[in-house]
């Protein structure tokens, strides 16, 4: 489970958001292309697009059920079907930075500001890619596994 796409993918999220809390926290928000993309220091005390605030433990234990079920879904599933694999680890190592930040912040950092969508991070990116190839790779299954993907 431990890849290194895993790793990556957790040490530039945390990165990333350690450099946003030290250093956007007080600025608030930096232009980098004007009214089109700004780094923008955001607590998010909820779900995706700020949805449930303060509900904090409530997603530190869905987190935590989710985890747990997409490790034994990996450890059972059949191995020929990596995009599966790389959807699931995606989402599985964005779940993973977003909780280390509810359980030692009791919050995550956002910080990608478009202007047109809300404020995410490098965690919430994998969650969604691997989301997208998820679902993919459920709607067209047997081409999948016809192509070896």
């Amino acid at each position: 489970m431990i890849t290194g796409m895993f790793i990556i993918i957790l040490a530039m999220d945390l990165a990333t958001k350690y450099w946003a809390y030290n250093h956007l926290r007080e600025v608030r928000s930096i232009p980098v292309i004007e009214n089109i993309f700004h780094l923008t220091y955001v607590e998010n005390r909820g779900a995706a697009f700020g949805i449930l605030q303060d509900q904090r433990w409530v997603f530190v234990v869905v987190t935590i059920a989710t985890l747990i079920f997409i490790l034994w879904y990996l450890y059972n599933m059949e191995p020929e079907i990596r995009l599966l694999r790389i959807g699931l680890n995606l989402i599985f190592v964005g779940a993973v930075g977003n909780l280390i930040d509810r359980i030692y912040l009791g919050f995550v950092v956002d910080f990608i500001d478009f202007r047109i969508f809300p404020v995410w991070n490098v965690a919430d990116m994998a969650i969604v890619i691997g989301t997208v190839i998820t679902i993919a790779v459920i709607i067209f299954y047997e081409k999948a596994i016809e192509k070896g993907l």
